[in-house]
């Protein structure tokens, strides 16, 4: 169910961007709504949409805002092809199984409904006395907001963002330390992973608004990116250092990802998706040790390949702190310089996490 509604966010989110601002099709719709015409255009899915046709004529000709605009003063369907680049039929009656189920009260809208349904085309259905745009797709329904309604909300979801950056922020930094003294426990990975999980939601949800707004939301994207830069790296980095079971790192974000908004804060459940089980007290206190992963990536000019036998060699974080630059010099890949140079940069990382942790 959840991994449904995860592909039907990205279906919705493909189609808006078809009728984002600063596309054609946008510049037509709003001519539309300006007008008070109405429409019914239809997109894509040309031979199953051609079989509910009745009538209308045959342009095939050049798609244009101006002459979509001019068509949808008649009465019937427009049909255009799936990358919008003709105009393909006018002024057609359309029509859809009538047994299909409608929550929609307007001959328009029930039509548009129902031919999405039986289709697979976007249907864009455009209410010619309230100016309201409806997209219909398979069996979702989407209706677009006015653009200054969107970027408003998108501000704030990106001030929820920041808060939520600046708290992962927090329990990165609490994490570093605690690792690099070997005190971490169960409930500090969660904390981690949960943190990093709802950023994630946030910045989904702001990548929903930035498809509608097309180009008007270039300034939102850019903020989006640098609050959410590296976090989903760091999120890798955390699973491989900690997951206790063999599943492939990506294969536990995405079971991190399906879990729903009230299963993503109980620890328990992120625990069992780890590979970690325990009913007893003090079950998230049991002590975790991270393989070494996320920190030594951190050393600069040691590629990830290299840490990657490194991990291999010694088995954990401690062991590698622990380690002689001679026993890291016997890893492939690393030689005498590097060595030094990793021993020198988890030195000063070290002190760095530790300064911000008791400061």
């Amino acid at each position: 169910m959840v991994s449904g509604n995860i592909q039907k966010e990205k279906l919705l989110k493909d189609v808006v961007r078809k009728v984002a601002p600063g596309t054609a099709l946008r510049e037509g719709l709003e001519n539309i709504v300006s007008a008070r015409t109405g429409a019914l255009i239809i997109i894509g899915d040309v031979a199953e949409v051609i079989k509910l046709c009745n009538g209308g004529f045959e342009l095939n000709c050049p798609f244009s805002p101006q002459k979509i605009y001019e068509l949808a003063k008649m009465d019937g369907a427009i049909i255009l092809d799936e990358d919008l680049d003709r105009i393909l039929l006018a002024n057609v009656h359309l029509v859809p199984d009538s047994s299909l189920h409608t929550s929609e009260t307007g001959t328009r809208h029930r039509t548009a409904q129902r031919v999405a349904r039986q289709t697979r085309a976007l249907v864009v259905s455009i209410s010619q006395r309230r100016d309201v745009v409806s997209l219909y797709i398979d069996d979702i329904k989407y209706v677009l907001a006015d653009v200054r309604v969107i970027i408003a909300k998108a501000n704030q979801a990106l001030q929820a963002l920041e808060r939520y950056k600046a708290r992962l922020n927090e329990v990165i930094s609490n994490l570093n330390g605690l690792e690099f003294e070997d005190l971490v426990t169960l409930m500090d990975v969660v904390t981690v992973l949960q943190r990093s999980e709802m950023a994630h939601r946030v910045a989904l949800e702001i990548e929903q608004y930035i498809s509608e707004l097309g180009t008007e939301g270039r300034l939102i994207n850019m903020q989006k990116d640098e609050l959410m830069a590296n976090v989903e790296s760091d999120i890798l980095l955390v699973i491989r250092d900690y997951a206790k079971n063999r599943k492939r790192p990506e294969s536990i974000r995405n079971e991190l990802a399906a879990l729903s908004a009230e299963d993503i804060l109980d620890p328990a459940e992120v625990c069992s998706i780890l590979g970690y089980e325990g009913e007893e007290a003090g079950f998230l206190d049991r002590p975790a040790h991270p393989r070494g992963h996320r920190l030594l990536i951190k050393v600069p000019r040691v590629p990830a390949s290299v840490v990657s036998k490194i991990v291999n060699k010694f088995g954990s974080l401690q062991d590698i702190l622990d380690a002689e630059t001679e026993e890291l010099d016997e890893v492939d890949g690393v030689g005498q310089i590097r060595a030094q140079a990793i021993k020198d940069g988890l030195k000063r990382l070290k002190e760095y996490s530790l300064l911000e942790r008791y400061t």
